[in-house]
């Protein structure tokens, strides 16, 4: 009698560029992972995560742009601390129990923790400030990280808020640059196919003493990057934390302590 196949996917929306399937894929390979699967959940709006919920044998599931947040409602239970971020990027599926974890958290803390050790970084620890480009569910996860981290941020959203904390792109200028060395890119803007778009910041601010972390890994280097780059910033892109955040999501998958 033939093993159940276990089937575990992406769900996200214009995803078929996806790291994630590669990813699975190979290491189900090299690891001779049998009986399993890993698919693409391509769904047009959030309520259709109801019928991939319906696939037989759905074990689990990685969840991205733009789904992060809206997500939430569809899940049984959520982990404490994906909770209190807002933002859910892996789904485990057991007895009919869909639970909510955040692995984006490890996946970005310990890439960027790296280059705090970098001596720019060091050199201005005391009062590191970073702006995050995007309000997304994963902006509120790198927010949640710097704040571990006890660095100061502030939002640049397109639409004007009543909060301090969040500026337009308009509201950017050189003083604001000048005050704010890491900048981090949680918008999609600039991905393949699209690689002749970037964030609108004025890059003619940016000098060596600036960090760049884009969240784009495709391509590998964005024209954001390309930008802060040519001024002499220190750059990266999100190809490290996707890996370190795949393989926490397997290691929820395979840990039966995770119900």
């Amino acid at each position: 009698m033939n093993e159940k196949i276990k089937i575990y996917g992406l769900i996200g929306k214009d995803i078929k560029y996806s790291f994630s399937q590669k990813f699975f894929l190979e290491k189900f390979q090299k690891e001779s992972i049998v009986n399993t699967n890993y698919e693409i959940f391509d769904i047009p709006k959030i309520e259709n995560v109801l019928y991939v919920f319906k696939t037989p044998y759905l074990e689990g599931c990685n969840v991205t742009i733009p789904y992060k947040t809206s997500i939430i409602p569809f899940l049984t239970k959520i982990v404490p601390e994906a909770k209190s971020i807002g933002s859910v990027n892996v789904i485990k599926i057991y007895n009919q129990c869909k639970t909510g974890f955040n692995t984006d958290v490890l996946g970005f803390e310990s890439s960027f923790k790296k280059d705090l050790n970098n001596q720019f970084i060091k050199k201005n620890k005391k009062n590191l400030q970073a702006l995050i480009l995007g309000t997304g569910g994963v902006s509120k996860t790198i927010s949640f990280v710097l704040e571990k981290l006890q660095i100061s941020y502030k939002y640049v959203s397109r639409n004007k808020k009543k909060n301090k904390n969040f500026l337009v792109y308009e509201d950017l200028n050189q003083n604001l640059l000048e005050e704010h060395k890491i900048i981090i890119n949680c918008t999609p803007v600039g991905t393949y196919p699209n690689v002749d778009l970037c964030p609108n910041i004025p890059y003619q601010y940016i000098s060596s003493e600036h960090y760049f972390y884009d969240l784009v890994y495709n391509p590998n280097k964005t024209l954001f990057l390309k930008k802060a780059e040519k001024k002499g910033a220190l750059i990266k892109n999100g190809l490290e934390m996707l890996y370190l955040q795949a393989e926490e999501s397997w290691n929820i998958w395979k840990n039966r302590k995770y119900k």
